[in-house]
């Protein structure tokens, strides 16, 4: 009965999320509205086939994804493992010895020495040991794997949202570029007609060499910012390749340009709700509850030990009365092992549990405030960039007029070719960057999805192992 009463206690602290300050919203202009849950395949709202088809590529052939699978498997393991300590421990010893005893050893009783003889001995013995958890501590272990468990899971699932996220990400940057090879390439082929049209004109001495090597230097210059951008292509897509699992060599993307467009909304909900949505937040709190569940486990160490053993089996001298019912043979054996002095090694293990606990509670709360910071991040970015593209595509209109004018004075002998160059620099550089600006909204908002912890929803009742 006092036995059974001390099972169910268990030392050391209950679990108890640590207080973290939860802003009423954000500092940047949103809805207030509760954001419904995004999909679990968020990149479908992107509507875009080429990107479904990389994430999917990545989702199934991606290593880091795939160790970080391997070590779900190792923790729920490792999480089977602690919940057998909840049982007794039994194994089958048998064995089989045989003695000869000396003719000419001193007899024990005086008088004649006894004769030689030869003794069998067969022993089947079901052994058993159980360590009676009095304490608590094989609980509070079990509590520490079933967190750590847990913590793998959403390890897991923050390296799948990375891997995804990168995808689309690079894969947008693949956009950008084969926009801006499109664009050089439009422009180059004006600048190689306008080339020839000069080379014409100085021949038939129309116009002044200097203007013919003005626009060739315009061209060479464009031609080697098309190979930057080759280069930055090529790199791009290698990196993808890597992220889909697959050899550099053997990975290719078809070009398809980017053009002005708007992400799709994603409106951040209240930022309370980045609590439950952020696999990061989750892993850092299933720490803390691991820690917690140590001091536990640490502090059962200072307390006295209560094991239970014993065997049963059968033992004869000849194997064919071994298994008679007047060989059985049986013990048990209950032991207290009380800690005395150990020189302050479990008191200081249980203050470094205690530290850890600590470490591990700010580790968690400063990882909402990074959750914060990111949606915030995103939020600001998807505004100022929304705006900015905005301006530039008036500033691509305005470019393109002043360019048409310039060519039209210089036609007319009203402004000198300089003039011209000028405008068609800024027709270019307008236009790159009114497509940088759209490639950089389409990453603010993946990287606000990434925030907002994509399609991942915080378990109700996550899954742990129980004794069995």
């Amino acid at each position: 009965m006092v036995t059974s009463l001390l099972v169910g206690c268990s030392v050391g602290p209950d679990y108890v999320r640590p207080t973290v300050e939860v802003p009423a919203s954000y500092k940047t202009p949103t809805s207030s509205a509760e954001l419904p849950s995004l999909p679990r395949s968020w990149w479908y709202l992107y509507d875009d086939p080429g990107l479904d088809r990389l994430i999917a590529m990545a989702t199934a052939s991606n290593q880091s994804l795939k160790q970080a699978v391997a070590r779900v498997d190792e923790a729920r393991a490792l999480a089977r493992v602690a919940a057998a300590d909840f049982y007794p421990t039994l194994s089958l010893n048998p064995s089989v010895s045989g003695v000869r005893t000396s003719a000419t050893r001193a007899s024990l009783v005086g008088g004649a020495r006894p004769p030689a003889a030869t003794y069998g001995d067969f022993l089947v013995p079901l052994d058993l040991a159980y360590e009676v958890d009095v304490w608590g501590r094989v609980r509070r272990e079990l509590q520490a794997a079933n967190a750590q468990a847990a913590a793998s899971l959403d390890d897991e699932a923050v390296i799948r949202l990375g891997v995804q996220t990168d995808v689309a990400q690079l894969y947008y940057s693949v956009r950008l570029l084969d926009a801006q090879l499109e664009i050089l390439g439009r422009t180059i082929t004006a600048y190689r007609r306008q080339v020839e049209l000069l080379s014409v004109q100085v021949r038939t001495g129309l116009t002044s060499p200097i203007v013919l090597s003005q626009a060739q230097t315009l061209l060479n210059s464009t031609l080697a910012q098309q190979q930057d951008v080759y280069r930055q292509r090529a790199n791009a897509e290698h990196a993808l390749a890597v992220l889909c699992g697959r050899p550099a060599p053997t990975f290719g993307l078809a070009s398809n340009p980017l053009h002005p467009q708007s992400p799709p909304a994603v409106p951040p909900g209240l930022p309370a709700s980045v609590l439950r949505r952020r696999p990061d937040v989750a892993l850092a709190e299933h720490n803390v509850m691991a820690a917690n569940a140590q001091v536990g486990v640490a502090t059962a160490q200072l307390y006295p030990q209560l094991t239970l053993t014993g065997a049963v089996g059968f033992e004869s001298e000849s194997i064919e009365s071994l298994f008679d019912w007047q060989s059985r043979l049986a013990s048990f054996v209950a032991g207290l092992t009380a800690p005395l002095f150990e020189g302050g090694r479990l008191r200081a293990n249980l203050r470094a549990a205690r530290a850890r606990l600590a470490q591990a509670a700010s580790a968690y709360a400063n990882q909402v405030l990074i959750a914060y910071s990111d949606v915030e991040d995103a939020l600001s970015d998807l505004r100022t960039l929304t705006a900015q593209g905005g301006y530039l595509e008036k500033a691509v209109r305005t470019s393109e007029d002043y360019l048409q004018q310039a060519d039209v004075q210089y036609s007319h002998g009203l402004v000198d070719y300089l003039t011209v160059i000028d405008a068609q620099r800024t027709v270019l550089s307008n236009q790159l960057a009114l497509v940088q600006s759209t490639s950089s909204q389409m990453n603010a908002s993946i990287q606000l999805i990434k925030a907002l912890g994509g399609g991942w929803q915080y378990p109700e009742s996550p899954e742990q192992t129980k004794p069995r």
